[in-house]
């Protein structure tokens, strides 16, 4: 009996530390003719966001390791504080600031939501 109830106390507590946050990951590939200083420009950018967006709460521009498809030469995760405050960056005005230096050198992008 102790061990079935050290069993579930075990489970809730690591049900209780799981994190409620969602994982947005963005691969990009630029286009052929954005300049170095443009892409700079858009990962700087990106990095602003969370003062720009409360519901999200970190960003990682620097790629230590790559190996993106054929291409893709950038990673840009974000860590959102829900999935519904994923869901409501989408059209934000901070979204769209953002757009507007990153879509004008972006070629392709595939992205990846991930929660626990």
């Amino acid at each position: 009996m102790k061990i079935v109830l050290y069993i579930c106390l075990c489970a809730a507590a690591a049900l209780a530390q799981s994190p409620s946050t969602v994982i947005h990951i963005i691969n990009v590939k630029w286009k052929v003719d954005a300049t170095p200083e443009q892409i700079k420009a858009v990962v700087d950018a990106v990095q602003q966001l969370p003062a720009k967006y409360p519901g999200l709460k970190r960003v990682w521009t620097r790629n230590l390791k790559y190996q993106g498809q054929e291409g893709f030469k950038q990673a840009i995760v974000m860590e959102f504080e829900s999935q519904d405050a994923l869901k409501r960056y989408e059209n934000s005005a901070a979204q769209k600031w953002w757009y507007g230096l990153y879509l004008p050198v972006r070629d392709d992008s595939r992205t990846d939501d991930v929660a626990n």
